[in-house]
């Protein structure tokens, strides 16, 4: 609507919808077509002016393309809510489909996709079959697109009246702009079947290459997407291809420049010549470095493709690095991005650019930036030997300036340094040491220690330099405790004078007696019994020669990162995971490595696909230990269990914290969620979940045995948490054979142990047998399990609770994920969670539900959700006395609702 049409959106004074009955019912064409304007104004602004179904339907019958646009704009919105009378409108559509103007038959087709109702879907095919032959190019290609709508609703009726292989037949269109469509709609139809449908063969390879000189931007975005699917058959074909594509390369459309780098990096593992591969990397290069005068924006989708293109071709930009300095006004995720790629183009030919620059980062002002800056210094040591010296050099000038967060970066790069060339640049050591006052952050002082603990026999007083660290060290984080204790004992059996005996008497007594963490516990009493029975063996075990560690530049595993290539381009190659990750509809198979993902994405977090295990073995890590102190968590991951250090009582059994276990109690249901992969516990794998039943919390939590021997002893305990959750009963697992599992339904009580702090969902838990180490995993408490069966209001009280409670109580949020397919379906399923229905009312077209729930101590929820059925997207209101429960609360509906 232009600027002029604002005047349909005021209120009339008599009863609007009488008022605009009559005026579509007029003789008048203008009149019809200003009421029309009048209902889409509101239409817009969410009024239900669906009463006016027929009248509206009736002003079809029109040669004015304007109003037709409207009414179907209007048939769209309403055909879902009225599908009895949308049948109304068919004959016109089929009228329209044969109309002598090509711009009214697309649109007919258009419209006729858009509305997705079975009952009319028969009726749509005898059109659409007419208007995929159609003279005018205008209407194929809109009836093309309308093909994969149409197999988004019914897919059987598509594949039996043959509409496949009419849009197979657009392929060999003398249209370009067709071509582009029917691919477009045969690559989403493939998207969603799980049989192959689309399938390039060299017939229709070269019509599309053809087709590919003449279409729009987008329209070369889709074939060149498609192309990408087709391998070559010998390194001649892929040769042409790469010929046919290039000069795609100069386009002003990113994303087409983007889509024909991927088909020539997937084409170039066919070609043998050398020259022609060198040629092409010449050639890609200038576009590549294009990609990055643009917006912020695009060159941050463009950083993480060419991230994934120089790890398999560094060869590319190898003489381009200098694109890739960061300029002052850069935004941070720029530039982070653009450190990772010079790290990964640093060769001893540029070494001397790069670490100027990298000096200079480390005076920026951005914490994040110059750590970042500082640890990269240090991974280009790792990865260039020959400019190892360098880069030590300029980390120690650095260290020289005493800016405190870059001499913690820098010890803990020089740390790696030393694993990755032992025995070469140990003499800094005393620089070092000179910065110890300045140590606060648990990464920088661990490493430290470790650098004391393994030269000791070089530190004249590494005794009292580790004696400092150890007056505080039932306060330090584990990371550092385990440390420390390493280190300790790695100074005792270099130095077995008095000094070092003192202390690890006290280091062991601490982290025996004094620690609740089973980690550090576990790793002393190991270094206690090798010590007290076999001192020698002590030595070969703690001062094991160390395995060298290699250079991280390119971390992406190889299939990974070939699977990540073929989807440039796409959000894949920007997330640098693969589609089947993040993207539900996508049938692939999980791939073995991202089990772990697969599984936890079941369970609907969606913060971090590690979500829920650490899985650190106390005991599994000796031989290593003074390397590795502990496993750390993946970027995003739980806090690792030092985090819970009143977990689990004393594992050795000086704590009978722990519930034993009684005889089993068997349960079914459906799946649970996964929570701890048999990858990460060594076979063994745990599905659980908290569930409500005759007004009683129980965790529903199953094992199941993979691995080779029997499994016993099972024992649980929880964290605090907001709740305070904890088992109220004894664990009922029997013994578990090879192969074999079980399920039981373990009984809570409420508030036992509250964590203190804002309400959250987090729920820790720990899980031991006698075979294994402990297993700790994150779940999630849903705030329903705590709806009490006697939540249900009479309306009038839940009138009055809502306007007793202020404004201020009230709130509400969007559920863009989740759908209403049937109200009575919802309300049922409400119900099982004792969330109960109210009252119901209409709103445009609309459903307004009002429910109410009720907590333990008698604090309610008042409950508004609006939804238009079938539509993804449900909008829920709340109004309670406790604010703090909100967040929780909503996200229990957004799973309830889903």
């Amino acid at each position: 609507m232009s600027g002029h049409d604002s005047k349909y959106f005021s209120t009339t004074k008599k009863g609007e919808i009488p008022e605009l009955k009559e005026e579509l019912n007029s003789q008048y064409k203008d009149k019809r077509k200003d009421a029309v304007k009048k209902v889409i104004a509101a239409m817009t602004v969410g009024k239900d002016v669906s009463s006016l179904f027929t009248d509206v339907v009736n002003c079809m019958q029109t040669e004015n393309l304007e109003l037709k646009k409207l009414v179907y704009l209007y048939l769209i919105n309403y055909a879902k809510s009225q599908p009895d009378l949308a049948i109304l409108a068919v004959n016109t559509f089929v009228k329209d489909s044969q109309d002598p103007n090509p711009l009214i038959r697309a649109l007919a087709v258009r419209t006729m996709g858009c509305i997705r109702v079975d009952k009319i879907t028969e009726y749509l095919c005898d059109p659409l079959q007419r208007c995929l032959k159609d003279d005018d190019p205008y209407v194929r290609k809109t009836a093309a697109i309308c093909v994969a709508k149409l197999y988004d609703i019914n897919a059987e009726l598509v594949e039996d009246r043959g509409f496949l292989e009419a849009l197979k037949d657009l392929i060999s269109d003398n249209n370009p702009m067709v071509v582009a469509n029917a691919v477009a709609a045969l690559a989403e139809i493939q998207d969603s079947s799980v049989r192959p449908i689309f399938e390039i063969t060299s017939h229709t390879l070269s019509k599309l290459l053809t087709a590919l000189n003449e279409c729009t931007e987008w329209g070369q975005v889709f074939i060149l997407d498609s192309l990408s699917r087709y391998k070559a058959a010998d390194a001649r074909e892929a040769e042409n291809i790469v010929e046919r594509v290039t000069p795609r390369l100069q386009h002003a459309n990113c994303a087409v420049v983007l889509s024909a780098v991927k088909i020539i990096l997937l084409q170039m593992e066919l070609i043998t010549s050398t020259d022609v591969v060198r040629n092409l990397c010449k050639k890609m290069a200038p576009p590549l470095v294009t990609l990055l005068s643009a917006e912020p924006e695009i060159q941050y989708v463009a950083l993480r493709n060419i991230n994934l293109i120089v790890q398999k071709r560094p060869t590319i930009l190898a003489h381009e690095i200098k694109v890739f300095f960061c300029k002052y006004n850069d935004p941070i995720y720029v530039k982070m991005e653009k450190l990772e790629i010079m790290i990964k183009l640093a060769s001893d030919r540029n070494i001397d650019q790069v670490l100027l620059e990298f000096k200079e980062y480390a005076t920026e002002v951005d914490v994040d930036f110059v750590r970042k800056a500082v640890r990269a210094i240090g991974r280009c040591a790792i990865k260039l030997e020959r400019a190892a010296e360098r880069c030590i050099s300029v980390l120690l000038e650095l260290i020289k300036i005493k800016v405190n967060y870059v001499v913690q970066e820098a010890i803990i790069v020089i740390k790696d340094i030393f694993r990755r060339y032992p025995n070469t640049y140990e003499s800094i050591i005393a620089t070092l040491c000179e910065s110890l006052d300045t140590l606060d952050e648990p990464e920088a002082k661990a490493s430290m220690i470790w650098i004391i603990g393994e030269y000791a026999e070089r530190i004249d007083n590494a005794d009292e330099l580790l004696e400092s660290f150890l007056e505080t060290f039932p306060e330090e984080p584990a990371l550092v405790q385990l440390q420390l204790l390493t280190a300790t004992v790695k100074l005792f059996l270099k130095k077995p004078t008095e000094g070092p005996q003192q202390m690890i008497q006290a280091v062991l007594n601490n982290a025996t007696v004094e620690t609740d963490n089973p980690d550090l516990r576990d790793r002393a009493y190991i270094y206690w019994r090798l010590l007290s029975t076999d001192p020698e063996a002590a030595k070969d075990v703690v001062l094991a020669e160390k395995p060298v560690i290699s250079d991280d530049s390119n971390q992406l595993d190889s299939s990974l990162l070939d699977e990540l290539l073929a989807n440039i381009s796409t959000l894949s190659s920007v997330y640098h995971k693969p589609p089947e990750s993040f993207v539900s509809r996508v049938k692939a198979a999980p791939r073995a490595d991202d089990e772990e993902f697969a599984d936890t994405a079941e369970t609907g977090y969606s913060e971090s696909p590690s979500q829920g295990v650490d899985g650190a073995s106390p005991s599994s890590s000796v031989g290593t230990s003074s390397n590795v102190p502990v496993k750390q968590p993946a970027a995003g991951s739980p806090p690792a269990p030092a985090a819970m250090p009143d977990l689990l009582g004393d594992l050795m059994g000086m704590d009978n914290a722990i519930v034993p276990v009684d005889e089993p109690a068997a349960t079914s249901g459906p799946p649970l969620p996964v929570l701890l992969p048999s990858t990460t516990g060594q076979g063994l794998q745990i599905s659980a979940q908290l569930t409500r039943r005759d007004g009683q919390i129980y965790y529903d939590i199953s094992f199941e045995n993979g691995t080779q021997g029997v499994l016993d002893g099972f024992m649980i305990q929880f964290n605090k948490n907001t709740f305070g959750l904890a088992a109220g009963e004894a664990l009922k697992v029997p013994p578990l054979q090879p192969g074999a599992s079980a399920r039981t339904l373990l009984q809570m009580v409420p508030f036992q142990n509250i964590s203190p702090g804002a309400p959250n969902s987090l729920l820790q838990v720990a899980v031991k047998n006698n075979q294994q180490p402990v297993w700790y995993f994150n779940d999630k408490i849903p705030l329903h399990v705590f709806f009490v069966e006697d939540g249900k209001m009479e309306r009038a009280s839940f009138l009055e609770a809502w306007k007793s409670l202020p404004d201020d109580h009230e709130f509400t949020k969007e559920f863009p994920a989740s759908v209403i397919s049937s109200v009575d379906a919802t309300v049922e399923r409400l119900a099982a969670a004792n969330v109960f229905f109210i009252a119901k009312r209409k709103n445009a077209n609309m459903d307004v539900l009002y429910l109410s729930a009720k907590m333990p101590r008698g604090i309610p929820f008042l409950i508004e959700i609006t939804a238009v059925v079938g539509v993804p997207g449900v909008k829920c209101a709340v109004k309670t006395p406790n604010k703090e429960m909100v967040p929780l609360f909503f996200e229990a509906m957004e799973a309830l609702t889903k």
